[in-house]
């Protein structure tokens, strides 16, 4: 294992000093390396520059070679297409809560385990800075009152108090590790406006070194700081500990698409018209595992907000990463969040010193490939009903939902049931907005869309409009700045007239947390099968994800959230239908009510200051008086408290030795679930609330658990025993054993018994009867959130294999990393083609000499008697991945490693 402060052997004689102010550091330097020995690398994507260098410093003649670093210079012939792998050494590693308790869990785990070989707990230690932040617990339980806030943080803390009492003891056992407490902001949000540096310094050997800033979290939407210039993604929190641990992360050079922009956007069209664009785009392409450079006059005009909007959402159209280079937008930005001007001047420096820095004129970079937009050709948008990549004009939005409701959800358009809101009747129907919710990191980190949703509020009042009052509104800003700015300005104000009071500081709806419809809201919706619509300014719009209750939602910009909350329907045609009357009768439009953008860009210059953001995170790791008051354990191990609900020692290296063992071959596996295309990983592990009557639910209730102390599945993720139940359990996944009518939700059929079971029962009496498990799937497998849960536990299930026709990047990981095979097939072909229906086994032959994508005969047997092989690919695609998988997953080697 290399280990991240080593002495770079330097091959390519390439360290050299920068001096910058007072200050001198030392730094490896791209163009003396391109004069000795790597020619051509001035014209790489920056973002392969920032690997380039991150290679040159970490040579160690190990875990990067020579060669390696020459495979990046050959990149300008090859472009990605060898797909070389590398080792690539992150600065740092970003945490949100629901991914951050489990993978703080598993590092308690691995001291107990490290214990118990005989080694020195305190080697499980960050070697890297890690931030966590708490981010993804608070609930719209409470909403459109003044008291929302304080009541949804008081809920929040008396339903996670263990969880913060856990992380408060990590906080003190382990080095390098900081926790941002709750109520301060979305982690990607205060990872763009405080956490990021754009170039980080560190001393070594009596040196300062100076370096690009890189990151991996635990969450997809990492990839927003690539608007600050800061090459970051999501991983899965196994991957994401072994970084933290000093492991390098194994990757394949990528190909790099380069997007060119052009022109500027017209007036009344926002930054998420132009990502839900940009993410139609992409996805067509195809950029899965891809890095995205996006490059052109067209950046000049864009702010540095705009572009985290479209760096946030590249798990949605499919890319590693969508990366900005650095420029004067970039010291801009870094200025007005209160950056230090010694390091303003130091990312200045260093980036013209190393060809990092872009300017207008400049020649383009050499990418795999390209694509253009004008932005003067982008349109106001939304997305849904169900797919972020669904992009439709807001001109069509009506149409396109009639046509689902006819084509996807099999209704007319004719149901409306009345209900009673406060003594009144009120009719509710198809496509009925229920949940109008201001909320996650794309959007709420962008102030022209923010205030721009304050305007229209204003605007709104001053004509006597009044939100509908079946819509539940929420605002939930991704930091503390937001609601200052939105207050000072006055536009808080015009925003609780219509029901977006403040709810809470995190992700709230956009993951799911968006809390119960009111009570006969929700009993008409289920008891007259209504299909109605959520408008959230988020980035995520899955089946199940928003609601249990909302199977429509779209994805839209604050200001249209506000106006859908006003006209409360998606079935009515915004740009030619009134949201509503005056007070006069007289009918008002959209575009009556829209501010402009001058107006928007005087409220931003008046109100969002440097001296703001440099006050609000003056304290930040502080956190209020209810964190402060969080009494937390301490020592070395954790005390694992039997009774826990929330945090249990999880049994991954329960019986582990020092040395792995030889991989035994997959013999008769029974298959647990026939998928169908775009799993996602919400499918898979649930984030959202947990029913009584599933397995999860059954399991709290026997433990104590009442049903409205539940929580949600996000939060229970430190307790294997919840999460394993709750695996394959969605709402909305169907498992086609069960047939193409058959149920929805975690089912499956135990063979060959026959016996219909949730696929938890079923997978314990698999367990029980010594066979193994198969999964099979569809295109895109795994994706969404960057999920590990969702290889976990397929893991504790039984699953030794899934086989798919495509994985999302971050899944495929996953599952490596908690020792299951992923295999595609080989050939053009899917379980539906094979004809498979369930009763089938599966036999798997040749683990033991498994080698990276190798391709292996599987033997089906089908229920009548007859046998078919079909020929697989292993997605196994490095000797380091072969490695993690040989030991059983990426924390059982590192482990191991440290022990030795």
């Amino acid at each position: 294992m290399g280990s991240l402060v080593t002495k770079s052997l330097d091959s390519f004689n390439c360290r050299r000093s920068l001096k910058v102010g007072d200050r001198e550091y030392v730094y490896f330097d791209l163009k003396e390396a391109e004069k000795n020995g790597l020619d051509g690398v001035s014209r790489l994507p920056f973002s392969m520059k920032v690997l380039l260098e991150n290679l040159l410093r970490k040579e160690d003649g190990r875990a990067v070679g020579k060669e390696s670093i020459e495979a990046v210079a050959a990149w300008l012939t090859d472009k990605g297409s060898k797909g070389v792998e590398i080792a690539y050494s992150p600065a740092r590693v970003l945490m949100q809560d629901f991914t951050g308790v489990p993978a703080v869990v598993d590092l308690a785990a691995m001291r107990d385990a490290m214990a118990a070989l005989g080694g020195d707990p305190q080697k499980i230690n960050p070697l890297v800075p890690v931030d966590l932040v708490i981010d993804h617990s608070v609930i719209v339980d409470e909403f459109g009152t003044p008291m929302a806030f304080k009541r949804n943080v008081e809920l929040e803390y008396k339903r996670n108090g263990e969880r913060y009492r856990f992380l408060k003891w990590g906080q003190k056992a382990f080095e390098n590790f900081r926790v941002v407490p709750p109520g301060t902001g979305i982690c990607h949000q205060v990872n763009l406006e405080y956490l990021g540096q754009v170039v980080w310094s560190k001393d070594e050997d009596g040196a300062t070194v100076a370096y690009p800033d890189t990151c991996v979290g635990t969450d997809s939407h990492t990839t927003m700081i690539n608007g600050l210039g800061v090459l970051g993604w999501g991983v899965g929190g196994i991957e994401a500990e072994a970084a933290m641990l000093g492991q390098p992360v194994s990757m394949l050079l990528p190909e790099v698409i380069g997007f060119k922009l052009t022109g500027k956007l017209n007036e009344g069209v926002t930054a998420t018209d132009l990502v839900l664009t940009v993410t139609q785009m992409l996805r067509k392409k195809g950029v899965v595992g891809k890095f995205v450079e996006f490059f052109g006059p067209g950046l000049t005009n864009m702010t540095l907000a705009d572009r985290a909007t479209i760096g946030n959402m590249s798990p949605e159209y499919g890319a590693t990463c969508g990366f900005f280079p650095v420029d004067d937008e970039t010291l801009r930005y870094l200025r007005t969040t209160g950056r230090s001007d010694e390091r303003i001047d130091l990312v200045e420096a260093y980036s013209k010193a190393q060809g990092m820095w872009r300017e207008d004129g400049a020649p383009d970079p050499v990418f795999t490939d390209t694509l253009e937009l004008d932005l003067g050709d982008v349109v106001p948008s939304m997305a849904g009903p169900k797919r972020p990549e669904g992009r439709i004009p807001l001109s069509g939005i009506a149409e396109g939902f009639a046509r689902s409701l006819k084509e996807e959800y099999k209704k007319d358009g004719d149901t409306a049931e009345r209900f009673q809101v406060a003594g009144e009747d009120y009719d509710l129907g198809h496509g009925d907005v229920a949940i109008a919710a201001i909320t996650s990191c794309t959007n709420t980190s962008n102030p022209s869309v923010l205030i721009g949703a304050g305007l229209l509020a204003r605007n709104a009042n001053r004509l006597g409009l009044k939100q509908k009052p079946w819509v539940k509104t929420s605002l939930a800003p991704g930091s503390q700045v937001v609601a200052e700015y939105l207050d000072k300005s006055g536009l808080q104000g015009e925003l609780d007239k219509l029901g977006f009071n403040l709810v809470g500081f995190g992700c709230t709806t956009c993951i799911g947390n968006s809390g119960p419809l009111p009570e006969p809201i929700s009993r008409t919706v289920n008891d007259k099968d209504l299909i109605v619509a959520s408008v959230l300014s988020g980035n995520r719009n899955f089946e199940g994800r928003v609601s249990p209750d909302v199977q429509a939602n779209y994805l839209a910009s604050p200001p249209l959230v506000v106006a859908y909350a006003l006209a409360g329907t998606v079935t009515r045609d915004l740009t030619r239908e009134p949201l509503g009357e005056d007070r006069d009768g007289n009918p008002v439009y959209l575009k009556d009510i829209w501010p402009s953008t001058h107006e928007i860009q005087e409220f931003i210059d008046k109100n969002v200051t440097r001296e703001l953001f440099a006050s609000k995170y003056a304290d930040v790791f502080k956190g209020d008086e209810l964190w402060r008051e969080v009494q937390a354990p301490e020592g070395e191990t954790y005390a694992w408290d039997e009774n826990s609900t929330y945090v249990q020692n999880p049994p991954y290296f329960a019986g582990m030795s020092g040395t792995a063992g030889q991989v035994s071959d997959i013999r008769g596996a029974r298959i647990l679930g026939l998928f169908g295309d775009k799993i996602t990983t919400d499918h898979i592990s649930p984030a959202g609330s947990i029913k009584a009557d599933s397995p999860a639910g059954r399991y709290l209730m026997d433990n104590g658990v009442e049903v409205v102390d539940f929580n949600q599945y996000g939060t229970r993720r430190g307790n294997h025993e919840v999460m394993m139940r709750g695996t394959f359990a969605n709402i909305r996944i169907r498992n086609h054993m069960l047939g193409e009518d058959g149920r929805t939700g975690g089912y499956t059929i135990h063979h060959p018994s026959g016996e219909e079971m949730s696929i938890y029962d079923a997978a314990m009496r698999y367990r029980s009867e010594d066979v193994p498990l198969v999964v099979f799937a569809g295109v895109e497998y795994g994706n969404g959130s960057s999920r590990d849960w969702a290889a976990k536990g397929t893991n504790l299930l039984g699953v030794r294999a899934v086989i798919a026709e495509s994985y999302e990047r971050i899944h495929r990981s996953n599952l490596i990393g908690m020792g299951v095979i992923p295999f595609v097939f080989a050939e053009e072909t899917g379980w539906q083609e094979l004809g498979l229906k369930g009763d089938e086994t599966v036999t798997i032959e040749g683990l033991a000499d498994l080698k990276p994508r190798q391709e292996l005969d599987a033997k089906i047997a089908f229920g009548d008697g007859s046998e078919k092989t079909v020929r697989l690919l292993c997605r196994i695609d490095t000797l380091d991945e072969l490695e993690y998988f040989r030991n059983g997953g990426i924390l059982h080697y590192v482990l191991r490693d440290l022990a030795a």
